[in-house]
């Protein structure tokens, strides 16, 4: 009789198609390969084993602040003594939260909200609040500006050749567009269906995604290429940070200069750990979501790199116990 493999048990080659996929989650299996060192059936039968163990998903994501689709507020929450986990199933749970994971520092959870409106938020943090009564304080610091962002993420595990064959050519950054261009664009009918989908699972054929929304090919394919190549829709790879050999993941909480806030956020956006950064509103206002293979590497970060942050006032790093969710969806963790 043999015995299952851990949960979260992976090998090398499982690795590196992770790493294909983090640069690009709509790349051809046939790109794929290529980089992995693997034949296209293998490379596809990997991903398909990790997805269907739940330890992997490619999900398209939207870049809010280019749609009227919603704005992101972090919010660092203090849970009743004993009372964390179960809260932070709660917030799992609540379609409004997109991510959650359960720290230790000076916050217990830290939750990531998104609301189309200030009525919506309001509605979020003080009266629908998940899990209100196992908590004892929350702190908000709206996103402002984002500096790079987890699909972005570069996991170091393939050359720089891979990198630059896989990972589609960036668009130009939102806060970079003339004029009008800057403006948030509402999402046709058309255009939220097939997101939504893509939520989902994205790498689902255009041909598939047709069917299930009963749309001809021709026009969900002309829509997909406009969310794209307005940088609108983009595909994030989830997976445990463990998995790929980062065992230190953790967040930055940071007080800047105002007036170097944007050096400090693009110097901070430079470093390999770096999953994403953004700017922030309240006492902190520069927050970044970081990997680095071992914890004892969190001492040479915090004196070489958040130490050598132009305009820097104060500092704090939530360490990640466990994420419960991530882009909206849970995963299963790592044993």
């Amino acid at each position: 009789m043999t015995q299952e493999a851990p949960v979260g048990a992976i090998d090398e080659l499982d690795r590196r198609v992770i790493a294909a996929l983090q640069l690009n989650g709509r790349a051809s299996w046939s790109a794929i390969a290529r980089r992995v060192g693997a034949s296209e059936t293998t490379a596809q039968r990997r991903y398909t084993a990790m997805r269907e163990r739940g330890l992997l998903r490619v999900t398209g994501t939207l870049e809010l602040d280019r749609t009227r689709e919603g704005s992101s507020m972090l919010v660092r929450v203090q849970a009743r003594p004993g009372r964390g986990l179960e809260a932070a199933a709660r917030f799992a749970d609540s379609p409004d939260v997109r991510f959650v994971a359960v720290v230790t520092g000076s916050a217990d959870l830290i939750v990531d909200f998104v609301a189309r409106d200030n009525e919506e938020m309001m509605r979020m943090l003080f009266t629908d609040l998940p899990a209100a009564d196992l908590i004892t304080s929350t702190e908000a610091a709206p996103v402002i500006r984002a500096f790079t962002r987890a699909g972005r993420w570069d996991t170091g595990l393939l050359p720089p050749a891979a990198v630059a064959d896989l990972r589609p050519d960036p668009s130009p950054s939102w806060h970079d567009r003339p004029g009008r261009d800057r403006a948030p664009q509402a999402l046709t009918p058309l255009e939220q269906e097939i997101a939504a989908a893509l939520r989902e699972d994205g790498r689902v054929q255009v041909s598939v995604l047709a069917r299930r929304l009963k749309h001809a090919q021709s026009s969900v394919a002309r829509a997909m290429d406009r969310l794209i190549s307005r940088g609108i829709l983009q595909f994030r790879t989830l997976v445990d940070p463990k998995l790929l050999g980062f065992d230190a993941e953790f967040m930055v909480w940071l007080s800047i200069e105002p007036d170097q806030l944007d050096v400090a956020g693009q110097q901070l956006a430079k470093h390999p750990g770096t999953k994403f950064v953004s700017a922030a509103t309240g006492r902190f206002n520069l927050v970044g979501h970081v990997v680095l293979p071992r914890r004892a590497d969190l001492f040479p970060y915090t004196r070489d790199v958040i130490g050598a942050l132009p305009g820097l006032i104060a500092s704090d790093v939530t360490l990640h116990l466990v994420t419960m969710k991530y882009s909206w969806h849970q995963l299963v963790r790592p044993a």
